[in-house]
C-alpha cells in the first residue's frame, strides 16, 4: 500500500510543486496512457475542489475570497452572474462557506433554530468531493444544535453538549451551507439566520487551551489549464497528502504510482520525457472522450441522474466516471435524498438546446408540478461558461415560491418560456431568459418526494416553439 502522510511537514509542502524531482515513473507509454486516463477521472474532482478552496480560503485579494480556514464566510445574497468561483451555482439559497482544517483538532459547527417552513442545510464534503454527511432540515431538523467535525487523526470521546460527531476521511473538508431565500423582502431574515451560524475549534468550544498549531501550508497558486493537462497531477499529489489512503483503493494507488502520482510527492511536468508527456496527454484525451460519450448517451437521455453522481464513498462504489461527471457538470451537487437535479441539455428531439436557433417552452400539466417537500427551482446557465446568465431582468430562475405571480394556462397547467428575446407582454411573467447561444437548465427539487425517485413523476421536456403544436 502507498503510505500517505497524515501530518504534513512544511518542508515537504513547500517544495511539492516547485521541485525539479519527479516521483518514480516506471510505466511504459502504453501503460502510462491507460493509467493517466484512470487517474484523470479520479483526480479531476479533487483538483477542481482545490480551485474553490484556493479562491475562497487562501487568495485573500481575490474577488471570490470568503473567509480564512475555520471561519465562516456568508454571502448575504443569492448567486448572480458576477459569481464565478463555482460552476452551475443555485440562486435560491444564499450560501455560507467554511473550509475546515482538521489537522490539529476538530471543528464545532453550531446551527440556530430556524422556522419549520424554511429549508436549510449544511453539506459536508471531503477532498474527493464526496458528501460524507449533512446537517439541517432533512438530517438533523430545524432546531439547531452543536456538531463536531473530526479529521482522520482525531481520537477521543464525544464531548458533552455535542449533538453529533461526524468523521471526515480527509483532514481538509468543506462545509457548504444553503439557507432558503423566499424573496427579496426576505433577505434580512436570511442574514439574521446566517449570523447564527458559528464555527469554533473544539478547544475554543470547550474553553480549553488550544493544541500546537499545524504546520503552515504553502498553497500553490492556480494556473491556467491546470485541470486539462498533466499539470493536474501536480495538484493531485499535493491534495492527496491531506487524506489518508483507503484500503479499498490500494490497487488503484499502486497503479497511479507508476506514473508518479504519489501523495505528498513532487510531480514536475517539466521533468517528463516527450513520450511520457504524450502518454499522459493522450490518457487525458481518452478520459474526456469517454465522458463526452457517456454524457451524450446516458446523461442527456436521462438514463442516469444527478443522484448517481453525488454522495458518500459507499454510494459512489468506486465509480470515478460518475464522480468526474458530477464535478464537470456541477461540482458540490447534493446527494439524491437531499435534492434531485434534472439537467436540460437537449430538447425533446434529443438536439442540444441553443437559444440562437430556437425559442423553447417547458409545460407542466395541471397537478404535475415538480414534487418536492421543500421547493423546486428551474435555473438558467450559459452553456459556454457554466455560470448564471446575465440578463436585463436579473432573472436567473423560476421557482415554486413564484407560482402566485406566474400565469397559468386555461386548463390549469403551467407553461414556461425559455428564450433569448422577450415573449409577448402577457407571457413575460413566465419568461426565463436564455443566452443567445448554447445554454442548459437545471431543475432542482429540494427534498424530493418518493414519486421522483421511483419514476412515477415524469419530467417534461423542452419543446422548440415551432414544434409545440405538432
Amino acid at each position: 500500500m502507498i503510505e500517505r502522510p497524515t501530518r504534513l511537514l512544511l518542508a515537504s509542502l513547500s517544495v511539492l510543486l516547485s521541485s525539479s524531482a519527479l516521483a518514480d515513473f516506471s510505466a511504459s507509454p502504453e501503460e502510462a496512457r491507460r493509467i493517466a486516463k484512470e487517474a484523470y477521472l479520479y483526480g479531476f474532482p479533487v483538483v477542481e475542489m482545490y480551485k474553490t478552496l484556493y479562491a475562497q480560503a487562501v487568495d485573500k485579494g481575490g474577488s471570490n475570497f470568503k473567509a480564512p480556514f475555520n471561519q465562516i464566510g456568508n454571502t448575504a445574497k443569492a448567486f448572480t452572474a458576477k459569481d464565478t468561483a463555482i460552476i452551475t451555482p443555485n440562486a435560491d439559497t444564499p450560501y455560507s462557506f467554511v473550509w475546515m482544517d482538521l489537522r490539529t483538532e476538530p471543528v464545532v459547527l453550531t446551527l440556530p433554530k430556524v422556522e419549520d417552513s424554511r429549508y436549510y442545510s449544511v453539506q459536508l464534503i471531503d477532498l474527493y468531493t464526496q458528501n460524507f454527511a449533512y446537517l439541517g432540515t432533512r438530517s438533523t431538523g430545524n432546531n439547531g444544535g452543536h456538531f463536531m467535525i473530526a479529521g482522520p487523526d482525531w481520537k477521543g470521546p464525544q464531548p458533552a453538549n455535542i449533538d453529533r460527531v461526524i468523521n471526515s476521511e480527509s483532514s481538509i473538508a468543506y462545509a457548504l451551507y444553503r439557507t432558503q431565500l423566499f424573496d427579496d423582502k426576505d433577505l434580512e431574515k436570511v442574514k439574521a439566520i446566517q449570523k447564527g451560524y458559528k464555527v469554533q475549534p473544539l478547544s475554543g468550544y470547550l474553553d480549553q487551551p488550544a493544541p500546537k498549531p499545524a504546520s503552515k501550508v504553502d498553497w500553490p497558486k492556480l494556473e491556467a489549464n491546470m485541470s486539462d493537462s498533466p499539470e493536474l497531477f501536480r495538484y493531485l499529489n499535493f491534495m492527496l497528502a491531506f487524506a489518508p489512503s483507503q484500503d479499498v483503493e490500494k490497487d488503484l494507488l499502486e497503479r497511479f504510482a507508476k506514473i508518479g502520482i504519489v501523495a505528498g510527492q513532487p510531480f514536475n511536468v517539466g521533468a517528463l520525457t516527450v513520450d511520457q508527456r504524450k502518454a499522459l496527454e493522450d490518457g487525458i484525451s481518452d478520459a474526456k472522450a469517454e465522458f463526452a460519450e457517456f454524457k451524450k448517451t446516458r446523461v442527456d437521455t436521462h438514463e442516469v441522474t444527478s443522484g448517481d453522481f453525488f454522495g458518500t464513498r459507499d454510494h459512489l462504489k468506486g465509480n470515478y466516471l460518475y464522480r468526474y461527471a458530477g464535478a464537470e457538470m456541477g461540482i458540490f451537487g447534493n446527494s439524491a435524498e437531499e435534492a434531485n437535479y434534472i439537467g436540460y441539455f437537449t430538447d425533446k428531439n434529443g438536439q442540444p438546446v441553443d437559444a440562437s436557433r430556437h425559442d423553447y417552452t417547458l409545460h407542466f400539466d395541471k397537478g404535475a408540478l415538480p414534487p418536492a417537500e421543500a421547493f423546486w427551482s428551474l435555473t438558467m446557465y450559459d452553456g459556454k461558461n457554466k455560470l448564471l446568465y446575465a440578463n436585463p431582468l436579473n432573472r436567473y430562475l423560476i421557482n415554486s415560491r413564484m407560482l402566485p405571480d406566474l400565469k397559468l394556462d386555461s386548463d390549469g397547467g403551467l407553461t414556461l418560456y425559455v428564450q433569448n428575446k422577450a415573449p409577448a407582454k402577457d407571457l413575460q411573467s413566465n419568461w426565463l431568459p436564455a443566452p443567445n447561444g448554447p445554454f442548459y437548465g437545471v431543475l432542482r427539487l429540494y427534498l424530493p418526494k418518493p414519486e421522483v425517485t421511483n419514476g412515477q413523476w415524469k419530467m417534461p421536456l423542452l419543446t422548440p416553439v415551432n414544434q409545440q403544436n405538432q
